[in-house]
């Protein structure tokens, strides 16, 4: 990465505040002064780092089904095709990843939207454009879900997730579609927000804080691109597992160290494996050692499994499960 002008400090930006971020009105003011920074400077610095694609946003991360619905889907692809098969795929506003990975099954994609009948319309329309089907498995249930990257020190073991959140309530989607986009890089972004809303930033702020202590956010703080930052490798590791112990197993791969994302998805037609996991690393070899680890730590090693490393990304953003809120131009346009 093309790192900012002052890297020290963009570096200890990046590494300490993917959460925590203060639910305060002065919010950059506080960053800055546990840098020992000022608010102008880490303003500039996230607009900065926003700009060479460092982080995606300054916003939040829902836990698995806060809002809409998502769907894991594949492809196989015949080479000669996959570029415009995966622009294609690109096009659809609810894509949110879109990777080539070393299998036969070679396109990788996760669709958002409001609902499942909307995530299935768009489907139909993949196939029906490009004549291939589209695999797609539903998660059943998460067992890890945090994309934040320590930038020094080497993956450690994580905590499991207990239970679902509660759901985003319908009131309250206009500010979560707003949290989507990230918060506006501006000296009041809560209060920027309460105008836009019709509220106080109190109120937005008090909301936050109840989605964080309910788990429907998952964190808030700087949500970065992990290519960007040097985790260029990455490698989703499916397995097999009998569905009357996945959960256990599920359980006891989530806290091995390394592993970033773990859940258990349905399986597809011809498509056997249930149990899902993420690592992400430096270089292919130091990805393959945590993953082998993970696998030795968790007791996994009798499981059919196999392992996708990713060739190609064709596109990474934020999930959107939620509608911007229109200004009043914006609705008058659209009249």
């Amino acid at each position: 990465m093309d790192w900012p002008v002052n890297a020290p400090l963009a570096e200890r930006l990046l590494n300490e505040w993917q959460r925590g971020f203060p639910l305060s009105n002065r919010p950059f003011a506080q960053v800055g002064q546990a840098l020992a920074a000022t608010e102008t400077e880490v303003v500039a610095l996230c607009r900065q780092l926003l700009a060479r694609g460092a982080i995606s946003r300054v916003g939040g991360v829902w836990a698995p089904g806060a809002g809409g619905a998502a769907l894991l889907c594949a492809m196989a692809v015949p080479p000669d095709r996959l570029h415009a098969v995966a622009e294609h795929v690109n096009a659809l506003p609810g894509v949110n990843h879109n990777y080539e990975r070393e299998h036969a099954l070679n396109l990788w994609f996760v669709l958002t939207g409001g609902s499942a009948g909307q995530l299935h319309a768009a489907l139909a329309r993949i196939e029906h454009a490009t004549g291939l089907p589209v695999l797609h498995m539903r998660m059943l249930r998460p067992y890890r879900i945090d994309l934040a990257f320590d930038l020094h020190r080497p993956a450690r073991a994580q905590s499991l997730l207990q239970q679902r959140a509660p759901r985003v309530a319908p009131e309250h989607q206009p500010l979560a579609a707003l949290l989507e986009d990230g918060l506006p890089l501006v000296p009041e972004p809560y209060a920027a927000w309460a105008t836009r809303l019709g509220c106080t930033a109190s109120d937005v702020q008090r909301q936050l804080q109840a989605w964080l202590d309910a788990g429907t956010l998952r964190r808030l703080g700087l949500v970065v691109r992990h290519h960007e930052l040097g985790f260029s490798a990455n490698a989703m590791t499916v397995f097999d597992a009998p569905d009357d112990v996945v959960d256990a197993l599920g359980a006891r791969l989530a806290v091995q160290p390394g592993i970033t994302l773990c859940y258990r998805r349905e399986r597809a037609a011809g498509w056997r494996y249930n149990l899902y996991c993420m690592v992400h690393g430096r270089s292919r070899d130091a990805t393959l050692a945590l993953v082998h680890g993970a696998i030795a730590g968790a007791g996994l090693g009798a499981l059919p499994r196999e392992v996708l490393f990713s060739r190609r990304r064709f596109k990474q953003t934020g999930a959107r499960y939620f509608q911007a809120p229109q200004t009043q131009d914006q609705a008058a346009d659209a009249r």
